[in-house]
Parts: C-alpha cells; sequence; structure tokens
C-alpha cells in the first residue's frame, strides 16, 4: 500500500509540472546522486542507501512541514528531471528555495529559472514567508548565476552555518508586477 499526501499542490508553469516526488522517481535520484553533478548537494561519500533516503528526506519534508521540494517534470510527462522548491529541515537558520537538474539534457535551458521562481512565488504567496535564502557551494558556478538572475544578491551578514563553503543568497520578495512568464498556477 501506498499512502499519499492529501491536498498535496501541483504547479504549472509554462514548460513544466512541478509535483511532489514519489517512489518511482527513485531511479533517476540515484543516477544524479552516483554522478559527479550531485557534489554540491551531498557528502563526498555516498553509500548504496543513500539516494532512497534522499528521496525519503523530500518526501518526508511533506509530511512534517506541509512544503518541501517539488519534482520537476516537464509539462506532458512525468519524469522527474530535477527538484526544485521550498526547503527547512529543523537544524537551517532560514527556509531556503532549492534546486538542482538531474537530467544534464535539460540543463541550460532556463527550466530551473522557470521551477523556481514558480516555487518561489509559492513559498512566499501561499506559504506565506516572508524570507527566504539560497545556500550555494561557494564552487558552485551555476547556481551562483542561478541565484543572481533570479535577483538573489549576496547576504554575507546571513549565517552560512559555520561553512566557510557556503554562500546565502537572499530572495527578493515576489511583486505583483513582476513579469516572468511563468504563470504557475497552485491546483
Amino acid at each position: 500500500m501506498t499512502v499519499e499526501l492529501i491536498n498535496s499542490p501541483v504547479l504549472e508553469t509554462e514548460r513544466l509540472t512541478l509535483r511532489l516526488p514519489r517512489l518511482e522517481d527513485l531511479d533517476i535520484v540515484t543516477e544524479f546522486i552516483n554522478s559527479d553533478r550531485s557534489r554540491f548537494v551531498r557528502p563526498a561519500e555516498v553509500d548504496k542507501g543513500m539516494p532512497f533516503r534522499v528521496l525519503s528526506m523530500f518526501v518526508g519534508m511533506w509530511a512534517l512541514r506541509g512544503y518541501g521540494l517539488f519534482a520537476l517534470c516537464p509539462k506532458g510527462s512525468d519524469k522527474m528531471i530535477g527538484a526544485v522548491g521550498p526547503w527547512h529541515p529543523t537544524h537551517w537558520p532560514e527556509p531556503e528555495l532549492g534546486w538542482s537538474i538531474y537530467d544534464p539534457a535539460y540543463e541550460g535551458k532556463g527550466l530551473a529559472r522557470e521551477a523556481a521562481l514558480a516555487t518561489r512565488d509559492y513559498a512566499f504567496d501561499v506559504l506565506g514567508w516572508e524570507t527566504a535564502v539560497s545556500y550555494i557551494h561557494k564552487d558552485n558556478v551555476a547556481s551562483i548565476k542561478l541565484a543572481e538572475a533570479l535577483g538573489c544578491t549576496l547576504d554575507p551578514e546571513a549565517d552560512n552555518m559555520d561553512d566557510d563553503n557556503t554562500l546565502v543568497y537572499r530572495h527578493p520578495a515576489p511583486s505583483s508586477d513582476d513579469d516572468d512568464g511563468s504563470q504557475e498556477a497552485y491546483a
């Protein structure tokens, strides 16, 4: 028996569907976790059980907090190609908006930006967040560029969890006159 979280949101943008992660996503999560592409979002040592634990954390955040990372899927497909959205483990000083594109075939197409904008709006408008940051490894050039494209600013005063490799980028609260073309809808 599989338990489903009721009233779970689905966000839609022009090119994407954002849904809750599920067990069927384990293969792509495993492929990502075992690749060098995940080096900025996982510990150095990866064991065989880590992908399942990661997927369980994604779903567990939804169960415990009522929000979490969404599975990023191309519109019209149920294939997870990444994860994006609100994230806030209890030991982190501030709520985060995180993102990762798992499938390299979808990188560089603006999909992470489109998904991040939709989930940022969701965090501020639906969840009522008043602030959000993105914790980014200082060597993760692609994520830094995305944060800057999202209008985030480096916040050197923010708590980086005593990790000199972590930069904290602060998100601006979305305004009603933003024209990002995402046209998200909450289901």
